[in-house]
């Protein structure tokens, strides 16, 4: 007899499209299991010999959270490297190390959660640090370079699956998961959904996730534009997954539904493919979306098609192709080539704010460094584990030899004395080992506990000199003698034991808090106050037995930070001050910044260090911009905490081994004056980033010197088959090999609504040695002339002169010219055929966006139920109005007039008890005819959804 070889199931078929096999799957796959699918940690279904499978690998600059990978710069330092090329190449680098990784690990993970594409519109927003910049288009650049190196070249197999952060309008970490960001259309289209639509248009995204906060009073997690426009922009299947813990969120916290099986139908149907909630336990979701199934919210058709999409990435990923699968055998893991790559990518980054001639360092140079992160190398939470390190100090030590640099970290020495004239200590302890936290990898590091196999704390009679550094408003940091922060574990008592600050919940930060003659002082990680007990030094417990009642310290400073900085740096020819942030400090997910300005203890440094030694460099090593004067320094330099290779980097730019090209990827302002308020997402009116801001920066967007100088000419532009052909040339007229950033914007000249003062529309970073010209040519796509006209409701072309400006920032314009490009021509609001819709106004006061109901639709209200004006331009009444209608829901008063005239209006709303999103119309006589200014006066806390018009 013959054997006949078993039948290969069609979805096994490699030879047929994925969509056949993915729905020949789906036939065989039982609604349970369908509905296991749903959960960010799928099961195996091993009747069909299907893995489990789970979505979200954090590897935003490098892979993170899974133990020692190469750690390239933070994202915002990516951003200022203006270099696409180079960020492809970084994520490539990634995606082989991820491949790498989960060879030998399968809790990695290939569906990527990154990049971040949330814009940088406010300098104060906590996680600044993920994003790439201020401007849509630069932000959609990058990362359209980062997934294209992420997903691979090959036609059919991903290497890894990129989602893009976070689905939308988020920029505020204080109550964010609670808070709506009012977003008018033009905003909406013009500014947020831009950096989504072009990185998604490009073709190598997987999907997105949905951010934890609400846009125009709706959550985002069951937000229309995932239908509306997201699923419009490809014929992909996009993968949506939900940030973590964001489904309970819809009823536990915004109480948006009354029920999770509401709120789990209502998420699925807007498009939300997997939901990421109770860490890897998907019993909770599997209930909820069983119980939704069971009430009639939801059908296995509506199942099916989250469904296909998880598969549908997971097909591209090779998974049910291990034999054709492309990447299946990469090993590249820290290699040469990507330890080179991390080096070079600190050094793009680096941007060289001022500098009066002293840099590059000449041969020779005496340096004293000083500051609290000259010997530091900080991580972030989406950090790997470093393999290498290289600190400021270390850098500089290997470029011009220990013997010429001089070191005071200008931490103020103290020890704490106890009421029993007592002083903490820390006791030795040889046999530990020096663990590095994250360094075994965790799905979830936000459960890694601290250590407890260190001895606590204790008191002695001398006691041990600590080094505190002030991170401001209060926070602190205290270091023992061997490097170790002072830290809490789980059983409450203090102990010499983090290789740094870190953690979802920091648990070496502190606060002395005035107490008498002398301190409490606080843990902030738990709340409570520090005491000492027999067995060594812990936190009170909350029921705080009389023997273990908080301690009084006094504070014996040993050695001012500004002293040991004066003592190093009057004798050295040039003083390098190092000052920035700790990533896990005063700023970063969870914890939005209270100011620009820069920690006051390190302003002291900075002040110690100028007054002793007027050739003071500073350098600064943060997630953010900072808002320092630097005019009486000899240089400043910025840079992103610049991963693995910071120190060796910055050695080599300061040195002239390499000319800094870094720029600026958003606005640098000079005071908090400058800022509107956090939950302002209203870029237009409040005239917010380079597009719009009035005032005068700190440093603009785009800035950076060099240390070679470069001209620009021959500007020429010519428009033909859809597009604006543009080109100049760019000589290097200096004595240096570097690079130059050169920086396309356009304005519409004489616009007859708010347009950006100039806009980003093309940049290429380019090497050029002394002497030589380059000429480069950009095809700018008439689209990018475009505004969203709110009175059309679509994109216009306004036609009419535009202004063309090459040069080195948004404000160092070296070549101009203008041009005429045809378009459609404005037209009056045709009020009578579409009426007004609340949230389609031209400017407004005191007014916010909000949902008209729970799954589409905008309407306006006042803020906090208080008073607010609307204006609607240009309005055509035709012939004649006799009468006008408002839809509106809720108690207040409508008031309409014209061109700012006299009340024509008024209709007052009773409160009713049907809720919000009972709408009424109510109409009455006005007289009316030819093309006016509606303006709308809000009071109470009604909704206006319409405004119509007839007669």
């Amino acid at each position: 007899m013959t054997a006949h070889p078993p039948h290969t199931p069609p979805f096994r078929d490699p030879h047929l499209p994925f969509a056949k096999r993915i729905d020949d799957l789906l036939t065989r796959l039982t609604l349970d299991e369908k509905i296991g699918f749903l959960h960010q940690f799928t099961p195996a279904v091993e009747r069909l010999g299907i893995h489990a499978f789970r979505t979200g690998q954090e590897a935003l600059h490098g892979v993170a959270w899974m133990g020692p990978a190469t750690v390239f710069p933070q994202a915002v330092g990516l951003g200022a490297t203006w270099n696409t090329d180079l960020v492809r190449r970084i994520g490539e680098a990634v995606s082989k190390e991820v491949r790498a990784m989960r060879a030998r690990d399968d809790r990695v993970g290939l569906n990527i959660w990154a990049p971040t594409v949330n814009l940088l519109r406010h300098p104060l927003w906590g996680r600044n640090e993920e994003g790439y910049s201020e401007d849509p288009k630069l932000t959609s650049a990058i990362a359209t370079a980062y997934t294209h190196g992420l997903r691979g070249d090959h036609p059919t197999y991903w290497r890894t699956a990129p989602v893009l952060k976070h689905w939308l309008a988020h920029n505020n970490e204080t109550d964010r998961a609670t808070s709506s960001s009012s977003v008018r259309p033009r905003v909406l289209h013009e500014y947020d959904l831009r950096a989504f639509r072009e990185a998604v248009e490009a073709g190598a995204v997987a999907g997105v996730m949905p951010a934890y906060n609400l846009v125009n009073g709706r959550p985002n997690h069951v937000s229309p534009y995932l239908r509306e426009h997201l699923r419009a922009w490809t014929e992909e299947e996009l993968l949506v997954c939900s940030d973590a813990g964001a489904p309970s969120n819809l009823v536990d916290h915004e109480h948006y539904f009354d029920t999770h099986e509401e709120a789990t139908a209502a998420s699925l149907r807007a498009g939300v493919d997997s939901f990421t909630d109770h860490g890897t336990d998907s019993s909770q979701m599997v209930a909820r979306i069983q119980g939704a199934v069971d009430q009639g919210l939801l059908t296995e058709a509506e199942i099916d098609t989250a469904v296909r999409r998880q598969l549908s990435v997971r097909f591209r990923l090779g998974e049910f192709d291990p034999q054709h699968d492309p990447h299946a055998g990469v090993r590249d893991f820290d290699t040469p080539a990507h330890r080179a790559l991390a080096q070079e990518a600190a050094e793009q980054a680096i941007v060289l704010l001022r500098n009066d001639g002293v840099l590059p360092l000449a041969p020779g140079t005496r340096l004293a460094v000083v500051g609290l992160l000259a010997d530091e190398c900080k991580l972030d939470w989406y950090s790997g584990t470093l393999i290498h390190r290289s600190t400021p100090l270390e850098g500089l030590y290997e470029r011009f030899g220990a013997e010429r640099v001089e070191f005071a970290e200008g931490v103020d020495r103290v020890r704490l004395k106890t009421s029993a004239g007592t002083f903490l200590h820390v006791l030795a302890s040889e046999n530990a080992e020096d663990a590095m936290r994250g360094a075994e990898g965790a799905l979830d590091p936000a459960l890694l506990a601290g250590r407890t196999d260190l001895p606590p704390l204790t008191t002695d009679a001398t006691g041990t000199e600590f080094a505190l550094i002030d991170w401001d408003e209060g926070v602190l940091t205290l270091r023992a003698p061997d490097g170790r922060y002072l830290s809490v574990a789980e059983d409450g008592y203090l102990r010499a034991s983090a290789d740094q600050p870190g953690g979802w919940v920091v648990q070496e930060t502190f606060r002395l808090e005035p107490h008498g003659s002398g301190h409490l002082l606080r843990h902030i990680g738990t709340g409570r106050h520090v005491c000492v007990a027999a067995d060594g030094v812990k936190v009170a417990d909350e029921n705080t037995e009389p023997e273990a009642k908080p301690e009084t310290f006094t504070l014996i400073i040993a050695e001012r930070g500004e002293d040991a900085v004066t003592r190093v740096t009057s004798e050295a020819d040039v003083v390098l001050v190092v000052a920035g942030n700790d990533p896990h400090i005063n700023g970063r997910e969870t914890e939005d910044r209270t100011s620009l300005r820069l920690p006051a203890h390190q302003e002291r440094l900075l002040r110690a260090a100028r007054a002793a030694n007027p050739r003071t460099v500073l350098a600064l090593v943060s997630a953010y911009p900072y808002a320092v004067d630097t005019s009486d320094l000899a240089a400043a330099l910025w840079t992103a905490h610049g991963g693995q290779a910071a120190g060796t980097a910055l050695a080599r730019v300061l040195a002239g081994d390499v000319s800094p090209a870094g720029r600026l990827p958003q606005t640098w302002y000079e005071s908090d004056a400058d800022l509107p308020g956090l939950l302002d997402y209203d870029v237009i009116g409040s005239r917010q980033t380079y597009l719009y801001f009035e005032g005068t920066p700190l440093f603009p967007f785009g800035h950076g010197l060099s240390y070679t100088s470069f001209s620009y000419g021959d500007l020429t532009a010519r428009v033909a088959e859809g597009a604006l052909h543009v080109s100049f040339t760019i000589t290097n007229t200096g004595d240096v090999t570097a690079d130059e950033v050169a920086q396309l914007y356009t304005r519409a000249i004489d616009p007859a609504l708010p347009r950006p003062r100039r806009e980003l529309v093309a940049h290429k970073r380019v090497t050029l040695t002394p002497g030589a010209e380059e000429e480069l040519s950009f095809e700018v796509p008439l689209r990018a002339f475009e505004f969203w006209d709110v009175a059309q409701g679509r994109w216009r072309l306004d036609p009419g002169p535009y202004e063309l400006l090459a040069g080195a920032s948004s404000e160092d314009i070296r070549q101009r010219t203008t041009v005429l490009l045809d378009g459609e021509p404005g037209a009056p609001r045709p009020v009578l055929q579409r009426g007004l819709d609340g949230a389609d106004f031209d400017e407004q006061s005191g007014v916010e966006i909000v949902d008209r109901t729970r799954t589409a639709g905008d309407t306006v209200t006042a803020v906090e139920g208080g008073a607010g004006e609307l204006v609607y331009r240009d309005c055509d009444f035709g012939d004649g109005v006799t009468e006008v209608t408002v839809t509106v829901s809720g108690k207040g008063s409508v008031e309409l007039s014209l061109d700012g005239g006299a009340v024509l209006a008024t209709w007052e709303v009773a409160e009713s008890d049907s809720g919000p999103y009972d709408y009424a119309t109510l109409g009455t006589g006005i007289v009316a005819e030819g093309v006016h200014d509606v303006h709308l006066g809000l009071r109470g806390p009604l909704r206006l959804a319409h405004v119509g018009f007839s007669g």
